[in-house]
């Protein structure tokens, strides 16, 4: 089966019931895990190991011999596939610290072209970078000869930029870890998976028969644990899908086609009121914890005890936020699979993501159902279910698709969500004008094509 019919997707797989010897050992083995990963982060995220990140069985081999393993009394499955995710959450790190660096040279008016493209040579190319950070002599990059510039000057600034943006990777999480193949079995519906005594294994009842031969991610529960395991699936090819919607993406209603339908309707009607119950949490823990703080610090230590044991766990407050969690994403998903089916689309127009205005000061209220909206989520599930089923999902710039008329493309004015045309007498609502700004805009490109 090809890379190009296939894609992976994670499928859930999840425990019964498990007694509390077999949840501590699994707490402890993810506290472990955690430690690891740490370790790695203090040593390896520097610029003096930059070079050094690839491939990574340098580091496993060195990491294997500094007696980490030996002090934590972690077996081997886990103790290397701490190390590995580590690796691989350094080497993002830089691939965020260079991103942000180009940004940097891209936005810099006193630099010429020659430097622009020094630098960035020196960013596509790893042993250079690292020679330049480390203050090592290297080669001139072929691009990069016979240029016009200041080397010293450039070199001094990709260090100043670095030193900026560089920061050392630290991880809290202490509820999962990952399992190589070699690490776990299967038998009597349980899976068993190596604990810290040779030769013995942990038995977790599982709720199905399902095995699989591939790394897994074992996530930790209050008495239970969920496995994420990846696969392979087949994509599917639809002959009956034809055509192309243009979509807006909204708050309200979470699509809003071109021709009128729309999915996801009240979107925000289901997110908002959660939004608010957090918000008067908040407020309430808040209170607690300063009363606490008081508590404490004038020594009444029974009403400070009183206060963090009835007032500040975290158990429920956690448990009821999942639950609305779920619920929003299963909506969500459920909208995208009915538009799909419905539409029967072989082509999906959508705007790319527009960036708040960071100067622009929004009230706490504005602000909250920013921080919580699902756009992030809902733009990365419909570029997945339209990979699952072949559907091409194209991206176009949101400029001039909100303001102006969708009929007779003068500027309107936007009075709530309603979208209103003075010089027309278009009255729709904003959503309904852009998704047909977005059409109009596609069929005016392919002509200029």
């Amino acid at each position: 089966m090809s890379a190009d019919n296939t894609i992976t997707k994670t499928v859930w797989q999840y425990s019964e019931p498990l007694p509390g010897e077999t949840m501590e050992f699994l707490k402890g083995i993810a506290l472990d895990y955690c430690k690891v990963k740490n370790y790695v982060y203090r040593k390896y995220s520097g610029v003096k190991n930059l070079n050094n990140l690839t491939p990574v069985y340098g580091i496993l081999n060195e990491m294997r011999h500094c007696g980490l393993r030996e002090q934590l009394n972690l077996p081997a499955v886990y103790y290397e596939l701490a190390i590995a995710d580590a690796v691989t959450n350094i080497k993002c790190s830089w691939g965020t610290v260079k991103n942000k660096i180009g940004e940097c040279v891209a936005a810099n008016e006193n630099l010429s072209d020659d430097d622009r493209k020094y630098l960035r040579t020196v960013l596509k190319m790893g042993g250079v970078y690292a020679a330049v950070l480390n203050r090592q002599e290297y080669e001139m990059p072929r691009n990069a000869r016979g240029l016009d510039i200041d080397v010293k000057r450039l070199n001094n600034l990709l260090c100043r930029l670095t030193r900026r943006y560089l920061t050392q990777p630290k991880t809290a999480c202490t509820d999962s870890f990952r399992i190589s193949p070699n690490g776990y079995s299967y038998k009597d519906g349980a899976i068993r998976i190596v604990c810290r005594i040779p030769r013995k294994r942990v038995s977790i009842p599982l709720k199905d028969n399902r095995i699989f031969d591939r790394q897994i991610q074992l996530h930790i529960r209050q008495n239970d644990v969920v496995l994420a395991v990846p696969v392979e699936t087949r994509v599917k090819k639809h002959e009956d899908y034809t055509g192309t919607i243009y979509v807006h993406i909204g708050n309200q209603n979470m699509f809003t086609l071109s021709n009128g339908h729309i999915y996801g309707a009240l979107l925000e009607e289901l997110t908002n009121p959660e939004t608010e119950r957090l918000a008067r949490k908040n407020r309430e823990r808040r209170r607690m914890y300063t009363a606490y703080i008081q508590s404490a610090e004038s020594g009444d230590t029974h009403k400070a005890e009183k206060i963090t044991v009835n007032n500040l766990g975290k158990s429920k407050y956690d448990r009821q936020k999942e639950k609305e969690k779920v619920k929003t994403i299963t909506f969500i998903n459920t909208e995208i699979n009915r538009m799909i089916k419905e539409e029967k689309p072989a082509r999906i127009v959508i705007t790319k993501p527009v960036t708040n205005n960071k100067s622009k000061i929004y009230v706490k209220s504005v602000n909250r159902k920013l921080t919580r909206n699902f756009h992030g989520y809902i733009r990365q599930r419909l570029a997945y279910k339209c990979r699952i089923h072949s559907v091409e999902l194209v991206e176009i710039s949101a400029n001039q698709t909100g303001k102006i008329c969708s009929v007779c493309g003068a500027e309107g004015k936007r009075q709530g969500r309603e979208f209103v045309c003075e010089s027309c007498g278009l009255h729709t609502t904003i959503a309904q004008n852009t998704a047909k700004n977005i059409q109009q805009k596609c069929a005016a490109e392919a002509l200029d094509e």
